[in-house]
């Protein structure tokens, strides 16, 4: 019963482009709400058991607050797209946002840990600071994205299955003609900074 569910799931999920880490994570989430309550078809169930699998996140496994609103973002999916039975109200138990500010590094600490990456990670990590890559964007771009005369990066598919054209950081931009190096893959690894 659950697999053919977790198949509609997933049928569902990349009929609507969705990404593979959220088609992984609404899945997972579908599972534990049905493992949660003894195995029962979400289909005999409402709101009032949503409520209990969000306010047992919150309560007993003292989750963050995105993590709670994602379990609850594939739970809705479930009952919207799959089981056509929108969900009345869900008045359960919220967890509780972390107060703090986020911190953020200034140019003399990220230059630092730039510093402490070699080769590839280098590289990933100055496009990551000075392009505003995602990470899977920067872990999935090829040389063909790279156009070194307009200093841009154009980034196929990137979220929300968009494309969208960066600007290259002039910082790494003489550097990064090693991307075509094959001796970058040997410095990669090795405990000693590349020559660029």
């Amino acid at each position: 019963m659950a697999s053919k569910l977790l198949d509609q799931v997933r049928f569902a999920i990349r009929a609507r482009n969705y990404s593979l880490r959220t088609e992984k994570a609404y899945v997972s989430w579908i599972s534990r709400y049905i493992h949660f309550h003894g195995f029962r078809h979400p289909a005999e169930m409402g709101s009032s058991e949503v409520n209990a699998f969000l306010t047992h996140l919150a309560v007993d496994r003292n989750v963050a607050a995105n993590t709670q609103n994602q379990a609850l973002a594939a739970i809705l999916f479930l009952y919207r797209w799959i089981l056509k039975r929108p969900l009345d109200s869900v008045d359960a138990i919220r967890a509780k946002k972390p107060q703090k500010l986020p911190v953020v590094l200034d140019r003399d600490e990220v230059r630092d840990v730039l510093n402490g990456l070699l080769g590839t990670h280098k590289l990933i990590g100055a496009l990551l600071y000075g392009s505003g890559l995602r990470l899977m964007e920067a872990l999935r771009l090829r040389i063909k994205d790279l156009n070194f005369q307009y200093r841009s990066i154009h980034l196929h598919n990137a979220k929300g299955g968009k494309d969208r054209i960066v600007t290259f950081p002039l910082a790494i931009h003489r550097p990064s003609v090693a991307w075509n190096d094959p001796n970058l893959y040997a410095c990669t690894h090795a405990r000693r900074p590349c020559s660029t």
